[in-house]
C-alpha cells in the first residue's frame, strides 16, 4: 500500500524558515513527478512546485527565489525549503507523486494527508 507522509509544518514568523519532507513508502516500480501543492482556507489546492525524475523544476511566481524543491530517489523523498516566509504562504501543504506500482500498470497520483504552515507574529 501507497503512503505519503508529510512533515515539517508548523508556525513560523514572517521572514523565517521551514522545510518540508515527504517520504513515500510503498511498493513503486517507477516514481515520476513528486511535487507540492498548497490550500488556504476558503481557496483552491494550488501547485507550489514540481520536480520530475530527470530534475526539472517548476515553481509557482509566487514562490520563485524562496522556496527550493529537490528528491532523493533512493530514499522516495521530497522536501521543500521554504525562506522569507511570508504570512500569505499560510496554508496547508500537501504532496503529491504521480508513478506506477507495476511495470504494466497505470501511471496514478498519491496524495499525502498535509501538514499545516502558519506563517504570523
Amino acid at each position: 500500500q501507497v503512503q505519503l507522509v508529510e512533515s515539517g509544518g508548523g508556525l513560523v514568523q514572517p521572514g523565517g524558515s521551514l522545510r518540508l519532507s515527504c517520504a513515500v513508502s510503498g511498493v513503486f516500480f517507477s516514481i515520476y513527478t513528486m511535487a507540492w501543492y498548497c490550500q488556504a482556507p476558503g481557496k483552491q489546492r494550488e501547485l507550489v512546485s514540481s520536480i520530475t525524475i530527470d530534475g526539472t523544476i517548476n515553481y509557482a511566481d509566487s514562490v520563485k527565489g524562496r522556496f527550493t524543491i529537490s528528491r532523493d530517489n533512493a530514499k522516495n523523498t521530497v522536501y521543500l525549503q521554504m525562506n522569507s516566509l511570508k504570512p500569505e504562504d499560510t496554508a496547508v501543504y500537501y504532496c503529491k507523486v504521480l508513478g506506477k506500482v507495476s511495470e504494466t500498470g497505470y501511471v496514478s497520483q498519491f496524495w499525502g494527508q498535509g501538514t499545516q504552515v502558519t506563517v504570523s507574529s
